[in-house]
């Protein structure tokens, strides 16, 4: 759930980055910059606790 809840909020922040660069509006841009950067470690988080999981059954 992980990495398509990170896929969604990287999607939600570049609609909001190119909304605010069409506005002229930095405020919103700076915003769609930071959720796509949230959405980019979530993404990143998930894809780790997988790869750790999968470490762990091969150990078993």
């Amino acid at each position: 759930m992980g990495k398509l809840k990170g896929k969604a909020e990287q999607a939600k922040g570049k609609t909001k980055e190119e909304i605010g660069s069409m506005a002229d509006d930095t405020g919103m841009e700076a915003k769609g910059k930071a959720e796509k950067a949230k959405g980019r470690m979530e993404e990143s988080a998930s894809d780790t606790a997988a790869q750790m999981r999968k470490i762990g059954e091969k150990k078993r």
